[in-house]
């Protein structure tokens, strides 16, 4: 090759290698509809199952569940696959299914994994992992729902027509455990759980409300009777023939669903037999007519009135002999930890109490002595303690300015406690370990960024996912000391790098009464501080949510790095009570939402217009959910928004749900003016900035209702803004041609007005 060609060739590359590295991001780089499109900005994560006996992980690979050494990261087939799908597909699964169900990371395994449950066409099914058989054990018209295996395999548990049945694995006979679950439009559930007990008390994706004893003799559930809890319409207008929910709602003062705690003894039911023959999956068969008695008996909570009472969490104790449960009173200003005897006699084992409310962290962590580890915020910040089993307390185990995060359980064999925590640094979490005999706390993840730890069964090793704010997830495995074994993934995503991309920076902001707020700025990749930049806020700004975190952001956070290639410096600032300082941070707003977070808002806002590179005069706050509420609130109280975008908006209070809203505000009748002043429909006609309200229709959660109410008020105030509804979704969208319509108009109204 002549010289002046290797020349061009050479100018050529040096111009591709560089115009690969200053790629601007893109709508559909992020979002786009066509999953080719989309770059996988994230990776490829791993999701780490551990195996039963702790030695390995379950992961899947090339579509093939595969058995991972944990050692030698050596890799063998979990199961015979394809024996198990040409059981399903004997059985009458369609072959496609068949392979996919087989191969699945979420095939349910009884304890020792000799069999495999499934719930398939409305019925559930056995296979014996030995004999390679598949079994039928239940043959009705009815859904089987939150199916399970007894701790010894024997039985499968589940709810039907919101009562409770077991089943016996080998016979396929049925025990009906309860009789007067009610569906329809005044239901009452039997181990299963309502939307505001799964929302706001057992978190979201928690459905089932039963739990077995050790021993597998026993079941305890909740009883929820919804009778009194008001309705609340959600349409789907996208169907020709208009499609209606009605749920059971209550909002702010509304009749909540009244709960017991219930205990059936499964060896005192006879059994349904199961005579029909053994059909292929989805045949449709006659359901089963016979019913047989309430074999439940109920913890005596007359000590409580029924409808100021609310059960937390529900848990048994070691020995089987007791049930373990955390009552609340309806605006959560104590909590009760109770034992209840197979009887129904109840003990109380300690009460807490705080300057304001109570939040629920979990069950106590029992250890074999009958002693527990508990979580207690009582002096504002979570920390552990251990107590007897006559709920005494026997020492702290952690103190300090900062909170234990996540309870990882407890090597009793050696004597550790392993917990994840915000000991050193308030916006990356990581995980230590401390003494039974209490001492110091040790941590055993080091670097920079956020650490959440999964433990074997055995608490040898744990699987520690770390990120930082501009790196995707990794994956490493350490013993339980923090030593390092191997890199299980080390997730590198090349296309990072083509890309500009600004690293965020953290830093603090000190309010007006001294309070230290943690907040984080993307400033554009040419960023030239001679200049002037408009400024696009995003808040949460609930209780104890942070937004300022040290750990990969997924799609919000790229889409805040392509407004910052298009000029815009983007903020948060977490306010005091989202600070996640402890709980003590939260209790000032105790009762009067908005008004102190907005006044720690503006005080981020008047460090931003301290910096020289800042227009002071073109600043925009966005958020979802609280945050909608949050921004409309900014925008309806303050004049130092030019702009405001406010998705999943509460718009007053007194329209959310009874659990989380009384929690923070009291009950309406309790707290009249907190509920006015914290309203956004009260202050419509003080909207100062240009407003964009964006709405699911079907949001079961915050109702569209929220933001009809306030348009309305706008309206009569004579106030312009704009609107935008998306049919058929919920309070997150989840339909990817509107997630990315969703994004498209939101930059599009800030670079239009901002």
């Amino acid at each position: 090759m002549k010289k002046t060609q290797w020349l061009v060739v050479m100018v050529f590359a040096l111009s591709a290698v560089a115009f690969a590295q200053n790629r601007m991001l893109t709508l559909d780089d992020i979002f786009s509809p066509d999953a080719n499109k989309r770059v996988k900005f994230s990776g490829n994560p791993t999701t780490v199952q551990w195996t039963r006996d702790g030695k390995g992980f379950r992961q899947m690979i090339n579509g093939r569940l595969m058995r991972f050494d944990a050692m030698t990261g050596q890799a063998v087939p979990y199961l015979d696959s394809s024996r198990l799908a040409a059981a399903l597909a004997r059985s009458g699964v369609k072959s496609d299914e068949a392979n996919a169900m087989s191969n699945s990371m979420a095939l349910q395994f009884n304890a020792d994994e000799s069999g495999i449950l499934f719930n398939y066409s409305g019925d559930l099914w056995y296979y014996g992992v030995p004999s390679g058989n598949m079994r039928r054990l239940t043959n009705s018209r009815d859904e089987e729902k939150e199916a399970d295996f007894s701790p010894d395999g024997r039985w499968v548990s589940f709810v039907r027509g919101n009562n409770l049945y077991v089943v016996d694995v080998e016979k396929a006979n049925e025990k009906q455990l309860t009789r007067d679950g009610k569906e329809g439009q005044k239901p009452v559930y039997n181990g299963y759980l309502d939307w505001v007990y799964e929302e706001e008390l057992y978190g979201r994706g928690q459905k089932r409300g039963y739990w077995w004893s050790p021993d597998s003799r026993s079941i305890a559930f909740l009883r929820l009777d919804e009778t009194p809890v008001p309705k609340f319409v959600l349409p789907n207008d996208i169907p020709n023939d208009q499609l209606v929910e009605n749920t059971s709602y209550p909002q702010a003062g509304d009749p909540n669903p009244l709960v017991r705690v219930g205990i059936a003894d499964v060896g005192k039911t006879n059994l349904i037999p199961n005579t029909a023959r053994i059909p292929k999956i989805g045949d449709k068969l006659p359901p089963q007519l016979q019913r047989l008695g309430d074999s439940a008996k109920f913890a005596d909570t007359s000590a409580y009135k029924p409808d100021d009472l609310l059960i937390a969490r529900v848990a048994w104790s070691p020995d089987s002999r007791a049930v373990v449960f955390q009552a609340l009173n309806r605006e959560q200003t104590w909590l009760d930890l109770n034992a209840v005897d197979r009887n129904g006699k109840v003990t109380k084992l300690l009460t807490e109490t705080t300057p304001a409310y109570v939040n629920v962290y979990g069950n106590p962590e029992f250890l074999k002595d009958g002693t527990a580890v508990w979580q207690s915020a009582r002096n504002g910040w979570k920390h552990l303690f251990l107590y007897g089993n006559d709920g005494q307390l026997i020492r702290p185990l952690t103190s300090g300015r900062w909170e234990v995060r996540t309870l990882y359980g407890v090597d009793e064999k050696n004597g550790w406690v392993y917990f994840s925590s915000t000991k050193d640094s308030p916006i990356a979490e990581n995980v230590y370990r401390v003494r039974l005999t209490g001492g110091n706390v040790e941590r055993l993840t080091q670097d920079n960024g956020w650490h959440t730890a999964s433990f074997d069964p055995t608490f040898t090793h744990f699987v520690d996912t770390w990120s930082d704010a501009a790196t995707p997830p990794q994956a490493r495995l350490y013993r339980a000391d923090g030593t390092l074994e191997h890199v299980i993934n080390d997730n590198r995503v090349p296309e990072l790098a083509q890309y500009k991309i600004n690293k965020p920076e953290f830093l603090n902001v000190m309010t007006r009464d001294g309070f230290t707020m943690e907040a984080m700025m993307i400033k554009p990749p040419d960023f030239d501080p001679s200049k002037k930049y408009p400024v696009l806020s995003y808040t949460y700004a609930g209780a104890h949510v942070q937004s300022v975190l040290n750990r990969w952001g997924g799609n919000r956070y790229l889409w805040h790095q392509m407004l910052a290639q298009k000029g815009y410096i983007i903020w948060i600032c977490d306010n005091r009570s989202a600070s996640g300082k402890g709980e003590e941070s939260v209790w000032p707003v105790y009762k009067n939402l908005g008004q102190l977070e907005l006044r720690d808002i503006e005080d981020g806002v008047s460090y931003l217009r301290s910096l020289p590179y800042v227009d002071s005069g073109r600043i925009g706050l966005w958020g979802w959910s609280n945050g909608g509420f949050m921004t409309s609130y900014a925008l309806t109280h303050s004049k130092s928004f030019k702009i405001g975008i406010a998705g999943g908006t509460v718009s007053d209070w007194r329209l959310y749900d009874s659990i989380f809203t009384e929690r923070l505000m009291m009950t309406p009748d309790n707290n009249r003016k907190g509920y006015d002043d914290s309203s956004v429909l009260k202050a419509a006609g003080n909207l100062s900035g240009r407003l964009l309200l964006i709405h699911g229709v079907m949001d079961n959660n915050v109702h569209m209702q929220n933001t009809m109410q306030l348009v309305y008020e706008l309206q009569k105030a004579d106030k312009q803004f704009d609107l935008m509804v998306y049919p058929t979704q919920r309070h997150g969208l989840t339909d990817q041609t509107q997630i990315k319509h969703w994004y498209s108009m939101m930059t599009d109204f800030i670079l239009r007005n901002l």
